[in-house]
């Protein structure tokens, strides 16, 4: 009897002993940064369950996709509609995430009536800065202490480093954006605040947004990180862009998150203007339907781990990795630029499984 229990309490202090895998991506990055998905109204409403559950194990961030976009949440100047909202704050609450407002100013996806008077003309600027100001102040409240950061202004400079062209500096000129930190800082002084946008490997628009941060912070702004959308491809950006862009970005002494990752497998495909075979180009833009070949996807890790390898090296500055999206099938690339486009993006595969370079770090 006493053998029997000796061997019983060995093989209990070797079980506690032994190594244990990391449960989840989340954990394969504990004390590094956060990983953060994106999510759409099925999983915030609870109807993808398999995809909530992914939600649950493998991240500790989430960000709204649509739900708190002008038009969904304030899609009439007297009209609001929180109810999705509030179940995506709900949800981030109920699983001790780290949440991310998405997107307070933005000129996609913007109501119609924000920047137009009931002739269909421009509001003057008192007007648009009113809109914004009671726009900004009435989410930012409501979710006061509950929402850790906001996207306060979502892609507002080119490519070159010229601002868009959009309603919003149509109307204010650059005056826009401290206007909008300003007032987001003013509604939820402990909130963390933040620019947004894609192509920041493009040397103007980073010199742009190094100017613009400076520019904040010189007027006492308070711009806590900067968004690096991912939106990447097998083939562009290099990492060394990249890379060079982020620490330009940490060089202002904020904090880099990687927002809206995602990497199409797919060929880049341009359409010049003497394509004349619509159905032969339909076919280049979708390749693989019926599944993405054994050589491709291997390279789609590798390089997929190249850039989380990018993130680790700079863990100092990088706080978020946040993917667009759950899994391929939730991409918004699959309907880009045509419909029925089939693609590979994100971090699980269509069968909620994860991409064989996530199994690489939570193996270790």
């Amino acid at each position: 009897m006493k053998r029997l229990l000796t061997f019983a309490a060995a093989a209990l202090v070797a079980a506690a002993c032994a190594p244990k895998g990391p449960q989840g991506v989340k954990d394969a990055f504990e004390g590094k940064f956060y990983i953060g998905t994106a999510l759409n109204e099925s999983e915030i409403r609870g109807w993808d369950t398999t995809g909530v559950e992914i939600v649950k194990k493998h991240f500790n961030s989430i960000v709204a996709e649509n739900c708190m976009k002008s038009m969904e949440i304030h899609p009439e100047e007297d009209v609001w509609n929180f109810e999705l909202a509030d179940k995506f704050v709900e949800f981030g609450e109920a699983n001790d995430m780290f949440i991310i407002g998405h997107c307070l100013v933005w000129h996609s996806q913007l109501s119609r009536w924000f920047p137009y008077d009931e002739n269909g003309e421009y509001v003057t600027p008192e007007v648009l800065k009113q809109r914004m100001k009671d726009h900004i102040t009435t989410i930012m409240t409501r979710y006061k202490g509950r929402i850790h950061g906001y996207d306060v202004v979502n892609e507002a400079i080119l490519e070159d480093g010229s601002y868009r062209k959009s309603p919003f500096y149509d109307i204010l000129g650059e005056e826009f954006i401290p206007w909008a930190f300003e007032c987001a800082h003013a509604a939820d002084p402990d909130a963390e605040l933040y620019l947004n946008d894609y192509g920041m490997s493009d040397p103007g628009r980073r010199d742009g947004y190094v100017k613009l941060i400076k520019q904040l912070q010189e007027r006492g702004l308070r711009i806590d990180a900067i968004g690096m959308q991912a939106h990447v491809g097998l083939d562009y950006p290099t990492l060394e862009q990249f890379e060079e862009s982020l620490l330009a970005f940490a060089g202002t002494g904020i904090n880099v998150m990687i927002t809206e990752w995602d990497m199409s497998a797919l060929p880049t495909v341009n359409m010049g203007a003497n394509v004349t075979d619509w159905a032969e180009y339909r076919e280049q833009l979708n390749p693989y339907k019926d599944g993405l070949p054994e050589d491709v996807s291997a390279q789609w890790n590798a390089r997929m781990k190249s850039f989380m390898d990018l993130f680790l090296k700079h863990s100092d500055v990088v706080t978020r990795v946040t993917a667009w999206g759950v899994s391929d099938e939730d991409s918004w690339k699959n309907g880009w630029p045509i419909p029925g486009r089939t693609d590979y993006c994100l971090l699980f595969d269509r069968n909620h499984e994860p991409k064989p370079f996530l199994n690489e770090y939570m193996n270790k």
